[in-house]
Order: C-alpha cells, then sequence, then structure tokens
C-alpha cells in the first residue's frame, strides 16, 4: 500500500479514533453505564449512559488535540505542540494530511527530524486540520446533548447539556 494514499489516511484516522476511545471515551462511557447500573436504571438508560459518555469523551480528546495547537503554555499548563513534540499525530495533523501529504513522512517518523514539529505545526495552522476537528467535536457534543435530552427532564439531566457544551468550549 503507498504511503499517503486514502487507504492509509483512512486506517490511520481509524487507528487514532480506536485510541482515543480507549485512552479516554471508554472511562467515561464505561463510568457513566455504571453508575446507571448501581442506579438500576433499565437498559436502555444504561445505553444512554454509556453513549453519552462515549460522545463526550470523543468530543473532550479532540479538544484537548484541537487545544494544543491553539491554546498557550500558560493557559493549558503544558508547552504547545506537546503531542508532536510525542512523536503523536492527532486529529488536526492527520486532517491536514488531506492538502498536505507531506505530512505523511513526518508522521511515520514521528516527528523526529529537526524543523519536523515547527513544520507539521505550520500545515496544521495552514490546513483545514482545526476546523475540522472541531467540526468533529462539535458533532460528538451535538449526539451526546440530544441523547441527554433523551432522558426524564431533571437537574442532572440538564447538567449533562451544559457538559456538552463545556466541553466544546473549554480553554483548556
Amino acid at each position: 500500500m503507498q504511503l499517503g494514499s486514502k487507504e492509509t489516511e483512512n486506517e490511520r484516522f481509524a487507528h487514532y479514533l480506536t485510541k482515543t476511545y480507549r485512552k479516554t471515551a471508554s472511562l467515561i462511557a464505561n463510568a457513566l453505564k455504571s453508575v446507571a447500573l448501581l442506579a438500576n436504571a433499565d437498559e436502555n438508560i444504561s445505553e444512554i449512559a454509556f453513549q453519552y459518555g462515549r460522545n463526550i469523551g470523543l468530543a473532550f480528546q479532540l479538544v484537548d488535540d484541537l487545544l494544543d495547537f491553539v491554546s498557550t503554555a500558560e493557559t493549558m499548563g503544558k508547552p504547545t505542540a506537546a503531542d508532536l513534540k510525542l512523536g503523536l499525530a492527532t486529529a488536526p495533523v492527520l486532517f491536514a494530511c488531506e492538502k498536505y501529504p507531506e505530512l505523511n513522512p513526518m508522521i511515520m517518523r514521528r516527528f523526529q527530524e529537526p524543523g519536523d514539529v515547527e513544520k507539521a505545526f505550520e500545515l496544521v495552522h495552514k490546513s483545514q486540520g482545526l476546523e475540522q476537528t472541531r467540526f468533529l467535536a462539535r458533532k460528538h457534543c451535538i449526539e451526546a446533548i440530544r441523547l441527554a435530552q433523551e432522558l426524564a427532564e431533571s437537574p442532572y439531566q440538564k447538567a449533562l447539556v451544559v457538559v456538552g457544551d463545556l466541553v466544546l468550549n473549554r480553554m483548556k
């Protein structure tokens, strides 16, 4: 398979989403499902809790990946481009590959050559990678809010709706 082919990019993005689910979203999804089960909620409510957590978790990580490119070290409490410096290709980079295939070899070598991190950072900002990442995060937040709205109205249900907005609009 040729490096940088659409199939490779799609596989890479699918791997990123799987990793994101396992790293962040599964923790939130299973925690919320556990609460529903402990509260003796029916299977439908437990599934809503799980899917809400999955979507909030994915959105949270997507926003985190976005902030790595648009926030400051002072705001985040960690250096910007931290993921690139660790050799990680996150959603903004993977989306940027669509416009700038020269990112593919940098991803393969984990941004280890001199200038890779700076060049990748620049290309992400020149591409639509940040906007596409925010769009995907928004999509997951909207789905989480939709799921929360399936629950009986209560202060807790309203709080779940608010969390969707907080996740999408957080600054650190």
